[in-house]
């Protein structure tokens, strides 16, 4: 590799000079240089950065001013996400490869750095391979350095940083009741230093007014060059349990490094948000949280991913997300098909969500060595970035993997035993379709759960009840759930009444996805053994091979447009049934120019009964039955305006009535 030099330098970090305090972060993000085959020259971009339309090698570069590099702390270039195989060089030297799209991952580059200027040159690669998950997927898969990148410092001594992208600390309750919790601290101690360390590792529970509630003790011998593996127990008395949306309680655990008397004191220090709380899967009764039936119900979701960034999302940007998702009145998310950002994650402990994440096991696998190899290394990644968020309930091991055969048998059940060796007290589940419930494919997992699109592709909206219920009777003693459901829709499409379109057609009017919606969620809201449900999708997304609806590459079954602009009116069939805020909300109401005079008004509500305006005048209150109130309306030529009043929602629209 003969890196292109350029003058690039930018300097951002203070001199660090060797402390035996916490370990230091510094951003990496901002402005790098960028090139791909077929560029001329390099351009500068911002990172995160992603792009599009192109699979192959692509390069970043900066030039880094340090002082101090060269001191007794250990330093790591920290990429939260890359996509999809990542090499890294420091001052013209290897600093380490990692293959794999969503995970965090490090690189210890101490030995490589200088005093002054160093340059940092990263090469990402997202072209399609044989070894490494994704092989395939309805989704397109960008590429770049689309998540944050920084420069994390530590003592000689610290928490373990090359532990899979993990923290290097790991925190569990178990026998978890009203009445007592024990914990449990796995910590990995590190000594990178060249003499034995006597330290002591002592981790602590904090409660939300940040009082001590719990801690344990333990010393250690760390060899020089080695790392120790270290158990700490305690218990709670009257720990408050996390509660999901009803009461997302977290306390606040610690973790810390010290020499032991004579030493330099604290080398290292790590603070995460944990959360007190059992869940288990009942084939019967559901979801059980904390012993009491709960129900989780929720979309599909991507990575955030907006018009003219990608990928590439900001905080802010996947905030606004999980607003809209708040606002819907979600209990729960699937994070497609793959792992999401640690933002992510934190945003479901905070809200009480419970979260299905995954491996990117989509579509297809591969039967050799390397396949399993990245796919297992992936799996770790997965379970010990995120074992500490008490919103994982469940570690998902594959999505619609079309073949059926011994390559997938071999991968489900590496992968499956691999998923109990690294995290016992989550179940493992599988996401089935175009298979039998009872066939090989989904076999391998604790729980199953169904991608199903009856009234869509095949079928009609009635089957899905009959479906699930034969699912149960075939499988009686495994916890069933729903993985995806939906239909597709554009804002800009409408048909009222709508004829059944087709699903790869581009014709998708917004109102046949709220029948689609009316339609299959009574059906799983009177089947509350399956123990989650969720729609597909939260969010239109980009999707390379498909050709339908207003815009080719994209999957339109979002209840919410690609651009945020447009929450659809079967996002509004969901709110009424889902959250607690009084609302209303007109269907159709994007169905403007109007031929017939005679129209039913359709109503979304969770309140006990509506009344409607039209033109000023009382047309009389309505119940709402089933989340629904409607009113048929005869429209005055020219325009009409029409006002709903629920409790204390309302909505209006303005329809324009020209007969033909």
């Amino acid at each position: 590799m003969n890196p292109i030099h350029t003058c690039l330098c930018i300097a951002l970090l203070a001199p660090m000079a060797a402390s035996a305090q916490a370990r230091q972060t510094i951003p990496l993000d901002g402005e790098w240089l960028f090139h791909k085959t077929g560029d001329h020259g390099w351009q500068a971009v911002t990172v995160p950065h992603s792009f599009d339309g192109y699979r192959g090698p692509a390069w970043y570069r900066r030039t880094l001013q340090l002082s101090h590099a060269r001191d007794k702390q250990r330093h790591y270039l920290e990429f939260d996400g890359a996509l999809l195989v990542t090499e890294a060089w420091v001052n013209g030297r290897p600093a380490g490869r990692h293959a794999g799209g969503f995970a965090r991952f490090r690189f210890d580059i101490t030995d490589l750095l200088q005093d002054g200027g160093n340059e940092i040159v990263v090469r990402v690669d997202n072209a399609p391979g044989s070894s490494v998950a994704p092989l395939a997927g309805d989704y397109t898969l960008y590429g770049g350095l689309y998540r944050n990148v920084r420069l994390v410092s530590t003592s000689a001594i610290h928490f373990d940083m090359l532990d899979y992208g993990g923290p290097g600390v790991y925190f569990k309750a178990s026998d978890v009741s009203r009445q007592r919790a024990a914990l449990s601290w796995t910590a990995r101690a590190r000594n990178d230093s060249g003499r034995a360390v006597h330290a002591v590792i002592t981790a602590r529970l904090r409660d939300a007014g940040q009082q001590e509630v719990a801690s344990a003790r333990q010393p250690v011998l760390l060899p020089p060059h080695s790392t120790v593996q270290v158990a700490l127990q305690a218990a709670l008395p009257s720990p408050h349990l996390w509660q999901g949306v009803r009461d997302p309680y977290l306390y606040t655990s610690e973790a810390e490094l010290a020499e032991a008397e004579g030493g330099s004191g604290t080398r290292d220090r790590l603070s995460f948000p944990a959360g007190i709380r059992d869940i288990r899967l009942d084939p019967q009764r559901g979801l059980l949280l904390n012993g009491a039936s709960y129900r989780v119900h929720g979309v599909n979701v991507h990575q955030t991913s907006l018009p003219g960034k990608g990928i590439a999302a900001s905080d802010e940007d996947i905030d606004a997300d999980y607003r809209i998702l708040s606002d819907l009145g979600v209990t729960g998310l699937r994070y497609a098909h793959y792992q999401h950002s640690q933002r992510a994650y934190d945003h479901a402990d905070r809200a009480g969500w419970l979260v299905w994440t995954e491996l990117p096991l989509t579509a297809a696998v591969n039967g050799s060595k390397e396949f399993l190899a990245s796919s297992e290394q992936q799996l770790r990644e997965l379970v010990r970035q995120n074992s500490n968020h008490p919103s994982v309930m469940v570690w998902g091991l594959g999505n619609e993997i079309y073949q059926s055969d011994e390559h997938s048998a071999r991968v489900l059940s590496s992968l499956q035993r691999l998923a109990h060796e690294e995290d016992a007290s989550r179940p493992t589940v599988y996401a089935n379709c175009c298979g039998p419930i009872d066939g090989p494919q989904a076999s391998h997992t604790d729980a199953v759960g169904s991608n199903v699109y009856f009234g869509w592709y095949d079928g009609e909206f009635a089957d899905l009840g009959p479906f699930l219920d034969g699912n149960h009777a075939k499988r009686p003693a495994t916890a069933l759930s729903v993985s995806e459901y939906g239909a597709g829709a554009s804002a800009l499409q409408q048909e009222d009444p709508p004829q059944r379109p087709k699903p790869g057609g581009r014709w998708h009017p917004e109102q046949y996805q709220a029948l689609y919606h009316e339609a299959a969620w009574r059906q799983l809201e009177a089947r509350p053994w399956l123990w989650a449900n969720f729609i597909w999708v939260g969010f239109d997304f980009p999707s390379a091979g498909r050709n339908e609806g207003d815009t080719p590459g994209f999957n339109d079954k979002g209840l919410v447009s690609f651009d945020r602009s447009v929450k659809k009116d079967a996002y509004f069939w969901y709110q009424a049934n889902w959250s607690a805020a009084p609302m209303a909300h007109i269907t159709s109401r994007r169905h403007t120019q109007r031929q017939q005079a005679s129209v039913e008004v359709k109503v979304y509500s969770n309140q006990d009964k509506a009344s409607l305006r039209l033109n000023g005048a009382d047309m009389g209150t309505q119940p709402v039955t089933g989340r629904i109130a409607t009113w048929q309306l005869r429209l005055a030529e020219g325009s009409n305006r029409i006002d709903v009043t629920a409790g204390s929602a309302t909505d209006s629209v303005e329809w324009h009535y020209q007969p033909r």
